[in-house]
């Protein structure tokens, strides 16, 4: 199979194309020929209007329903979703039933990616059933395709356990998460305890529960030696301290959710459940400092954090509704509202060395995985442009740049 991009603007500041329009042949998946013209009458033709490409974009923290919850997101659907916003590979959480902490349910993850231009990355549970009691079998499951271990939006409460997970896990340089949430402090609610909290009459969760979780893994780590990410930081406090664990030499990362970049703590004045999220919005000194901590590469990526809930989650009074939101679809347009281009390139490829996962450069002879884009044209996300099966968008009516038009990978395509 022969596919000829034509006319492509490459985005890779790492290229000697950076910029440059190029025709590219891809022959069975492999980057076969770039030149300014190429004609060859046996090829699959791809035209866009402004096409652009870059190496494949990657998100460290994507939620299906499948398998146990089908009724949120298939795999098949979620795949597609995904390929469409430009994603050919994803770290996919394991809040799934059976819960992803065996062998078999990894397998079962990741050759579900077998077939399309996404792939997925499992995420295994950090211990077994996420009951934070007895490790599951690590090596076993990075042997099996596991590329990190982590309790679905639940710290690590066990300091020892963290201890030895973290000196275990050096012999096969395994990578673990442990969630920014003290959770004997707060509500836990999806809700920042603060002004808007306080005027509506909300049970928030304070900045302090991140602070204290995180300041505890840090000084666990810097005894235990090994590698620690933290998802989803949602406060400035956060940002310092990790900014100051990196300068200690800390083996650390950490990722900021899209809408902690976009919206803060007064998107709830209306009481909205789009906006009830974990970790919650806070205010807009923390909103800035997330945004400077990309910028200066504090923070080592932004995920969409997208997590389908059914209606029957999401359409309660707003104490019983459940927290998330989806965002695949919102990622590259609002990050685009947010940041110039090359930055933004590289918020959506630079995760995937730390998740152990190849970054191919766009040259003959490697494999095809591209993301296709249009950079220009503003806009605005709208209800008919969610490709989820699930609704629940905290980015509906968000201002958007440019359009997505697919994803090639894994001698797939999956194009709008």
């Amino acid at each position: 199979m022969k596919i000829l991009l034509q006319k492509a603007t490459l985005i890779d500041s790492k290229h000697a194309f950076h910029y440059s329009t190029k025709d590219i042949l891809i022959t069975n998946g492999i980057i076969t020929a770039i030149e300014d013209e190429i004609i060859d009458e046996t090829a699959e033709i791809i035209s866009y209007p402004n096409l652009h490409i870059s190496r494949g974009w990657f998100d460290s923290s994507v939620c299906f329903g499948e398998p146990g919850y089908e009724e949120r997101e298939t795999l098949e659907n979620g795949l597609k979703t995904a390929g469409l916003s430009g994603f050919t590979q994803i770290a996919v959480n394991p809040n799934t039933n059976p819960i992803t902490d065996n062998q078999s349910t990894v397998c079962y993850l990741k050759n579900a990616g077998n077939k399309t231009a996404t792939q997925i990355h499992p995420i295994a549970s950090f211990s077994k059933n996420q009951e934070g009691k007895l490790l599951t079998e690590l090596y076993d499951l990075k042997q099996n395709g596991a590329v990190a271990f982590g309790d679905y939006k639940k710290s690590i409460k066990n300091a020892e356990l963290l201890k030895i997970a973290l000196q275990y896990a050096q012999r096969f340089d395994g990578l673990l998460i442990s969630h920014p949430t003290d959770t004997s402090i707060g509500s836990q609610g999806g809700v920042h305890e603060g002004d808007v909290s306080t005027r509506n009459g909300l049970s928030g969760t304070p900045t302090l529960s991140e602070i204290l979780q995180i300041q505890r893994d840090l000084a666990v780590l810097e005894y235990s030696g090994g590698k620690l990410h933290i998802p989803v930081l949602s406060s400035a406090a956060a940002v310092e301290l990790i900014r100051k664990s990196k300068k200690q030499g800390l083996q650390i990362s950490c990722s900021v959710a899209l809408a902690n970049l976009v919206f803060t703590e007064e998107e709830l004045s209306d009481f909205n459940t789009h906006f009830k999220l974990d970790p919650p919005l806070r205010t807009d000194a923390d909103r800035t400092a997330l945004r400077q901590g990309v910028i200066d590469g504090t923070i080592d990526m932004v995920t969409s954090n997208h997590e389908p809930l059914n209606v029957e989650l999401k359409h309660l009074e707003f104490e019983y509704a459940a927290t998330g939101t989806i965002g695949l679809e919102a990622m590259f347009g609002v990050l685009c509202t947010l940041f110039p281009l090359e930055k933004v390139i590289a918020i959506l490829t630079k995760g995937k060395t730390r998740f152990g996962i190849e970054n191919q450069p766009i040259e003959v002879g490697q494999q095809a995985n591209l993301s296709l884009f249009n950079p220009s044209g503003n806009g605005t996300l709208k209800e008919e442009q969610i490709l989820s099966s699930s609704k629940n968008c905290a980015f509906l009516n968000s201002p958007t740049q440019g359009t997505v038009y697919g994803a090639i990978n894994n001698t797939q395509t999956t194009l709008k």
